[in-house]
C-alpha cells in the first residue's frame, strides 16, 4: 500500500509540474536545460570550455551540462582517451540541421538548437534564457532497487513524438595528456558521456520507463545518468523537449 501511494505522490509531482510548465515558469531542476560540450583532449582552445561547463554544472541545478569527446583531433597526436564515433556524428547532424555547417571545438549546443562558441559564458547563458522561454517538458529520472526509472508527463497538446535516450555519465574524469597540444596538461571532464541507450519514445503520453543498472554496466564507469527526451532520430537529432539526471551514488 505505502509503494501504491509513493506512485501516485510521484506521478501528482510530474502532472503539478507540467501545469507550471503551461501557466507559468516551473522551479529550477524540474526541466533542465540542455548543454552539449563538444569538447576533445587535442584541442587547444578546450581546456577552458571544459572548465566551464564544470560551473556550470555546479552553479546552476536548472542546466544539463554533458561533455562529448570527439576523435577529430587524434592525429595531432593524442588520442582521445573519452571520444566515441558517434559524437562527431552527431554534431555534424546538428549542424546540418541548422544549416551552417559549422562543426568545431569547443563547440556547445543548447537543447538541440543553438549553437556557440563553449567557452563563451555570456552567450551560453543568452542561449539558455532563450531556451527557458519555450515549453518544456517535465521528466523524472530516479535511481532505486538497481533500477533507473524514468517517468515523463502527458502533453495537452500533443505535437511532434521524441525519441528517449538514457546516457551514462561520469561526473568527474581527470586526464593527463601526454602528447599533442594540450601536452602536460591534467584537464578534467565534466558529466562525461558514455553511451547512448534508446529507452522508447514519447508521443504526447504519460509515459514510464525502466531500465536495470546492470544492463548498462558494458558502458564503462559512470556514476551519473541523463535522461534525453529529443525529436528526431540520434543521427537526425532535433529540437530536446526534456531532460533530467540522477546519481548513482
Amino acid at each position: 500500500m505505502s509503494q501504491q501511494r509513493n506512485a501516485i505522490a510521484v506521478f501528482a509531482a510530474v502532472l503539478t509540474a507540467w501545469v507550471g510548465l503551461v501557466e507559468g515558469p516551473a522551479s529550477a531542476g524540474e526541466q533542465q536545460v540542455v548543454i552539449e560540450l563538444f569538447t576533445s583532449q587535442g584541442c587547444s582552445s578546450c581546456p577552458p570550455a571544459d572548465r566551464l561547463l564544470a560551473e556550470l554544472a555546479k552553479d546552476d541545478p536548472s542546466v544539463l551540462p554533458i561533455s562529448l569527446s570527439v576523435d577529430y583531433w587524434d592525429y595531432l597526436g593524442w588520442k582521445d582517451t573519452l571520444a566515441l564515433p558517434g559524437h562527431v556524428k552527431r554534431q555534424r547532424a546538428y549542424a546540418a540541421a541548422r544549416g551552417d555547417r559549422a562543426v568545431y571545438t569547443p563547440q556547445v549546443v543548447v537543447n538541440g538548437a543553438t549553437h556557440v562558441l563553449g567557452s563563451d559564458r555570456t552567450a551560453i547563458d543568452r542561449a539558455v534564457k532563450h531556451a527557458r522561454n519555450h515549453a518544456r517538458l517535465p521528466v523524472q529520472v530516479a535511481v532505486a532497487d538497481g533500477k533507473i526509472n524514468v517517468e515523463i508527463a502527458a502533453a495537452k497538446h500533443p505535437g511532434q513524438p521524441a525519441e528517449v535516450w538514457l546516457c551514462p555519465l561520469s561526473k568527474s574524469v581527470p586526464v593527463e595528456i601526454g602528447r599533442g597540444e594540450n601536452r602536460g596538461q591534467s584537464v578534467v571532464y565534466t558529466n562525461v558521456v558514455r553511451g547512448w541507450i534508446k529507452l522508447g519514445e514519447w508521443k504526447g503520453e504519460q509515459l514510464v520507463l525502466s531500465k536495470p543498472v546492470s544492463e548498462i554496466r558494458a558502458k564503462g564507469d559512470f556514476d551519473a545518468v541523463a535522461i534525453l527526451v529529443q525529436t528526431g532520430k540520434l543521427d537526425a537529432p532535433g529540437n530536446m523537449l526534456g531532460a533530467a539526471t540522477a546519481s548513482l551514488d
